[in-house]
């Protein structure tokens, strides 16, 4: 299949709760409640002529799951409703989701322009990997538009940015960096896992394409790992479905099913988690120890005038830093009892990591050092507990690594 299968009209009346409850959904003959999970390699034909008419495209059914499933369309469909796309095209991780968007419309003399602050695997991406294929790049201060305009060259053709940043939450401009893409007739592509798509809506901004590691918010409950690519129609046509179709990124229909499940209670989590990260940055404000907490639904957000224009609410994720640096950060996530150590974020489970010993520890000893990742710094993935509990578990915690 070269485009979305036809499902039924999603209703525009339909708010966030609803949609990802009922859009996308194919229902069998069987008439399922859940929606349906195929776990099918490929797919029979009545007749050798119906066969040759899939292959040539006369008829848009399914080939190969390879290219298209429908539980993964299902899932690609219910992330159009929630992300306003027109199309959509899952991917086995989020990293997938990246290498797969920035390279199936790149080719060698071209050029990118990308944001410092990145999670650490997107840079390889940009810094390692692409110059392989004879793409050059040029990294930028995200916050900064100045720098933006002062990077973009004839042959730039992709830009590329995390808003909220990967883990120091600083937050970008997306409008205006989508139109400087657009005067440069450049295309800006956006990772949105931290804002998540209930809080930010990147292709309303003016972004061309937006790209999510579903592993975290999406599933949100530590089962499987999944990715997605969302944009127009035309794009994914013209740029991404054959890179799709012959290089193999495509999602299990296993996972695209856990996926589904997770859509359904989306808001309901990101919206109690983020309610959560908010009451804590408000409780370990000013605690001696911390030299800085960053949270963007907070006033003393660095960015706070682009959170607000850009941005529904905060975001599940807050950062602090210690005095005591990787010494007493460590102390700190070893006393913590209800908290749980690990690189993972968007989890019902609340989450912590040190990202200059993990997510960041490839990073250049001065690179860390400009992005504000200082061996102080953890950074904490809010999840469902109680919001007394977790600020009890942090001040315990606190005190324990203070005595």
């Amino acid at each position: 299949m070269s485009k979305q299968s036809e499902l039924h009209n999603t209703s525009a009346n339909w708010n966030v709760e609803t949609r990802m409850v009922h859009s996308g959904t194919m229902r069998s003959p069987f008439g399922e409640t859940s929606e349906a999970l195929y776990l099918t390699q490929g797919f029979v034909y009545e007749t050798s002529e119906a066969a040759e008419a899939r292959f040539s495209g006369d008829d848009e059914g399914y080939i190969y799951s390879r290219y298209a499933n429908p539980t993964v369309t299902m899932f690609e469909q219910r992330m159009c409703a929630l992300e306003g796309a027109e199309a959509a095209l899952a991917t086995t991780s989020g990293m997938a989701a990246v290498t797969s968007a920035m390279l199936c419309q790149l080719q060698a003399g071209d050029h990118v322009v990308a944001a410092h602050a990145l999670f650490g695997s997107c840079r390889y991406v940009i810094e390692t990997l692409l110059p392989r294929f004879g793409i050059s790049y040029t990294f930028v201060d995200g916050k900064d538009l100045g720098a933006w305009k002062a990077a973009m060259r004839p042959e730039t053709s992709v830009l590329f940015l995390e808003s909220p940043t990967n883990p120091t939450l600083e937050v970008v401009d997306i409008a205006a960096v989508a139109a400087l893409a657009k005067e440069n007739n450049a295309r800006l592509v956006v990772d949105n896992v931290f804002a998540t798509p209930i809080w930010q809506k990147p292709l309303e901004l003016g972004a061309d394409v937006v790209v999510y590691s579903a592993t975290k918010h999406i599933d949100g409950q530590g089962r499987c790992l999944g990715g997605v690519v969302l944009s127009t129609q035309d794009w994914i046509d013209e740029y991404l479905f054959d890179f799709y179709r012959h290089t193999g990124p495509g999602i299990s229909p296993f996972n695209a099913w856990v996926l589904l499940k997770g859509l359904e209670t989306l808001p309901l989590r990101v919206g109690q988690q983020s309610k959560n990260a908010k009451q804590i940055a408000d409780a370990i404000a000013g605690q001696n120890d911390i030299t800085r907490l960053i949270y963007p639904g907070r006033e003393d957000h660095p960015q706070a005038d682009i959170v607000k224009k850009q941005m529904g609410a905060g975001s599940t994720m807050v950062a602090f830093e210690f005095e005591g640096g990787k010494q007493q950060a460590f102390a700190f996530q070893n006393a913590l009892e209800i908290i749980k150590i690990s690189n993972n974020l968007g989890d019902a489970k609340s989450l912590i990591t040190h990202p200059a010993t993990t997510t960041h520890k490839n990073l250049t000893d001065e690179n860390r050092e400009m992005l504000g990742i200082s061996e102080g710094l953890v950074r904490l993935s809010v999840g469902l507990e109680n919001a007394d509990d977790l600020i009890d578990d942090i001040l315990m915690a606190i005190e324990t690594v203070n005595r």
